[in-house]
């Protein structure tokens, strides 16, 4: 079995408990794209097979999301589950929402949370910051292609759409703009509406997912391997060249001689995905081979 699974995952459960769900299912080797804080809820691709091993080429990492933000105060983790560490201060109108919200489109500087499963020496910095030690964490560039203030949520909170691309954190995001109002906020809720081509209109529940597996289809849910790699050229061999791409052998350029030095493209062999190839040195080296010679 292999190909992509576009779990809906709830929250209450972590990105690495929905995987081990499914590979419970399958039997196969599993992995996932993008983690989702345990309380958030969304999006989550699941790779089932040999697609674990096409993640390095996904070529949209860009997300949707849904988030409340909630002038309750700052809390240590960013969002609901934390510890206040800044009281609130009163509610900032929807037009100072609004005003503030115009320095954080476009490429910003984020700093990621001490609570987050990025490493140091190895180590999450989650686990640093829960053992009591100061984690001090670079900025970075990030991109917020869109961010659109929705509609009031009770008496402190706001609704947030924002479209991003990859790395960005959204609990830091309604921190950041909390503090630009001088107004502490956390992230309450969070929803993932898109990774890259998967979307939530699409997605399968960990409930539909748990009964497909018992009645043996599971495999009808999957999406192919190309899935995520549209945004590749394709490279259709002739059939003289077809053991060659299930080998994952070198193809000679002229195969696609429009290809520059150093791009790749997806490669397939009477209508069957081989892998991802890279042009280097006047030929076509696999990176990846998804067959091993089949056929």
């Amino acid at each position: 079995m292999n190909g992509f699974l576009n779990l809906l995952k709830p929250p209450g459960m972590s990105s690495g408990a929905a995987v081990a769900v499914i590979k419970r299912l399958t039997g196969e080797r599993t992995g996932h794209a993008g983690t989702l804080d345990p309380e958030a809820a969304g999006v989550l691709p699941i790779m089932i097979g040999r697609a674990t091993r096409l993640l390095d080429y996904f070529t949209d990492h860009s997300k949707s999301y849904a988030a409340e933000i909630a002038f309750a105060g700052a809390t240590d983790t960013q969002d609901a589950q934390g510890t206040v560490i800044e009281k609130a201060h009163g509610v900032p109108s929807r037009a100072e929402i609004e005003a503030a919200l115009s320095a954080f489109r476009g490429t910003i500087l984020q700093r990621p949370p001490a609570y987050s499963a990025l490493k140091k020496d190895g180590v999450p910095l989650y686990r640093l910051a829960r053992a009591g030690q100061t984690v001090e964490t670079q900025a970075r560039e990030t991109e917020i292609r869109a961010l659109t203030l929705g509609e009031k949520t009770g008496g402190d909170g706001y609704m947030l759409y924002v479209d991003c691309g990859g790395g960005t954190y959204i609990r830091t995001l309604c921190h950041d703009i909390g503090q630009a109002l001088h107004a502490p906020a956390h992230m309450r809720f969070l929803l993932r509406t898109r990774h890259g081509r998967f979307d939530i209109q699409s997605a399968v529940t960990v409930e539909e997912a748990l009964a497909a597996g018992e009645t043996g289809s599971l495999e009808k849910l999957l999406l192919p391997l190309d899935f995520p790699l549209q945004g590749l050229p394709a490279l259709y061999v002739p059939p003289a060249y077809w053991k060659a791409a299930r080998n994952g052998a070198k193809l000679p350029l002229p195969l696609m001689p429009d290809l520059m030095e150093g791009r790749r493209c997806r490669v397939y062999a009477d209508g069957a995905l081989c892998g991802v190839a890279k042009r280097s040195e006047n030929a076509l080296r696999f990176e990846v081979g998804l067959m091993g010679g089949e056929g």
